[in-house]
């Protein structure tokens, strides 16, 4: 649990300006106490100034006891940085965490933040281009800690490719190591069969530790599982620091028409409640968001007709704060 008063909101580009509102509504309904800033920065930011983020809103992202965070665009081009990994680069937010619940599964993506493929070593010249696959020993075992934290009595499943992957032999045999110093209960999959075998076999699952980018491509995976990108949550944890955001992108293609699927965010904001040492306040937020789908209310992702604000006034309602759906 941690002391959250002051959140910073960071919309970004995109779906994020809409949906992002709306999980500050609610935790700004639950919580009157809290204090909200805005924090500009991604590529609309670059576009206008050419800079996605500066020195002065970094600072303001870790003056903050919680970040809210929407979506960037981030365009394929060697003069564009990504601001998401530069920022769980400044924050160290190491450990990112997918949860993904539905009838009788309750698996947690845990991904390694800060490393592998999205190392940020790269070199790209006329007739090649090389992205360095980075793996330490320090981050290999504060992930592998993390989730083992997590885990508890439930088993472990470490991903990885170490039948093809030097780097992958290093992982696994960290994560294996550091569950039997734990005492958690552990196995091992290989990541691209393991992808399947969720969809398969959710239910075999509880907590999953994996590298970077193989926990990237494994809970969007996973989100087919629930409905789509537009239902997952993620924090992202530091020693200091946490960030919460939706798994899904800024969704140009439907930006601005008022359809996007609120749920990834608000259900980030409940992880930022969980954060907080709210469990009763998130567990709510989740109930509503049920409630409304049990009412027949659906964004278009979902097979529904609802607006972006018209869930979401429908989970205010739900939650008392809202006199009228």
């Amino acid at each position: 649990m941690a002391k959250v008063r002051d959140i910073a909101v960071v919309c970004g580009d995109g779906i994020g300006q809409e949906v992002i509102p709306i999980a500050r509504e609610v935790l700004s309904c639950l919580h009157p106490e809290f204090e909200f800033f805005p924090v500009e920065v991604g590529y609309g930011r670059w576009k206008r100034t050419g800079e996605a983020m500066g020195a002065d809103e970094l600072a303001l992202l870790k003056s903050a006891d919680a970040i809210l965070f929407g979506a960037v665009t981030t365009p394929p081009s060697p003069d564009y940085q990504s601001v998401v990994v530069r920022i769980r680069k400044e924050l160290d937010l190491f450990a990112n965490v997918r949860p993904v619940k539905g009838d009788g599964f309750d698996i947690t993506v845990v991904r390694e933040n800060l490393e592998g493929l999205y190392s940020g070593i790269e070199e790209v010249g006329e007739n090649r281009a090389t992205t360095l696959r980075l793996l330490t020993r320090r981050e290999c075992e504060r992930i592998a800690r993390f989730a083992c934290s997590i885990t508890g009595p439930r088993t472990l499943t470490v991903g990885h490719k170490a039948n093809v992957l030097k780097s992958d032999v290093f992982f696994r045999e960290i994560c294996l190591h550091e569950a039997s110093v734990a005492g958690v209960k552990c196995n091992e999959r290989f990541i691209d069969a393991l992808c399947l075998d969720v969809l398969l076999h959710p239910a075999s699952y509880d907590v999953i530790v994996t590298t970077n980018m193989f926990g990237d491509i494994l809970s969007d995976v996973a989100a087919y599982l629930v409905g789509g990108l537009g239902m997952l949550p993620s924090a992202n944890i530091g020693e200091d620091y946490a960030l919460f955001e939706p798994v899904h992108g800024s969704a140009p293609d439907i930006a601005g028409q008022g359809v996007a699927n609120p749920v990834a965010a608000l259900r980030s904001a409940a992880l930022l409640l969980r954060y907080a040492g709210d469990i009763s306040g998130a567990d709510a937020v989740e109930h509503a968001i049920q409630q409304v789908f049990s009412g027949g209310i659906r964004t278009r992702d979902l097979g529904g007709s609802a607006g972006t604000k018209e869930f979401g006034d429908a989970v205010l309602y739900e939650l008392g704060l809202k006199g009228t759906t």
